[in-house]
């Protein structure tokens, strides 16, 4: 059942436990009285970063959803910053995967929609698109997660998914492009992010227009993160 924002804006979180992988603060919690869970993510238990020394990952995640919602990709569960038991954070809607899903299977493979993942990631410049961020639930719908380093104002790029790099964009990925270009809510994204980022944004948009192709990777960075998984 697909989450109700007012719902994730307004009622209490309840910890039920916490993503020991992760490497900031991570906490599974459900919406108070309801069966819904959502992912918190406190800005107070994020390590600082010496590449993002400006806002915070959490206000990125919403930046990213909300790319990703105004644009058409819809490729990032429902993501809003709000008050929670540890602070002010990012509250992600949870998507469930089926047991049997093989994320870097899935990840190499050349589904449609994962092309335009990759499209998503090199618009919004995300630097850690790994295996495991890949989501698809029961219904097949693809989602992406982890989005808090990204839109950085210098490239960097780092994905699994380069199988695409090369491949012309469709007229479907030209119209998600086009509608941010003429459309975004600037003054929103400042909230989220800074203007040197916003700007950053508006010149990989024109550049992916102009190539009307999926980037390829650079040779001044790694292209892969470590792990990839």
């Amino acid at each position: 059942m697909a989450i109700d924002v007012k719902e994730l804006e307004t009622l209490p979180l309840e910890v039920v436990g916490r993503l020991v992988d992760a490497s900031n603060a991570t906490l599974l919690c459900k919406l108070q009285g309801t069966e819904q869970q959502v992912i918190y993510k406190p800005i107070a238990g994020e390590r600082p970063l010496w590449d993002f020394p400006d806002g915070n990952l959490a206000s990125r995640e919403v930046a990213a959803f909300y790319i990703s919602d105004f644009s058409g990709f819809n490729l990032v569960p429902k993501t809003i910053l709000r008050d929670g038991p540890y602070g002010e954070g990012s509250v992600q809607e949870w998507i469930d995967v089926p047991e049997d899903f093989d994320p870097v299977i899935f990840g190499q493979s050349t589904a449609p929609r994962l092309s335009d993942l990759a499209l998503f990631d090199a618009l919004i410049n995300n630097t850690d698109r790994k295996y495991g961020h890949l989501l698809v639930d029961a219904r097949g719908e693809l989602y992406g997660c982890d989005h808090g380093v990204t839109f950085h104002s210098e490239d960097k790029l780092r994905t699994v998914l380069w199988q695409f790099a090369g491949k012309p964009l469709s007229l479907d990925q030209i119209e998600y492009l086009q509608r941010i270009q003429s459309g975004v809510d600037r003054g929103y994204l400042q909230s989220l992010i800074t203007d040197q980022e916003i700007n950053a944004l508006d010149n990989r948009i024109e550049a992916l227009l102009r190539e009307s192709a999926l980037p390829f990777p650079s040779q001044d960075w790694p292209a892969i993160p470590w792990p990839p998984f």
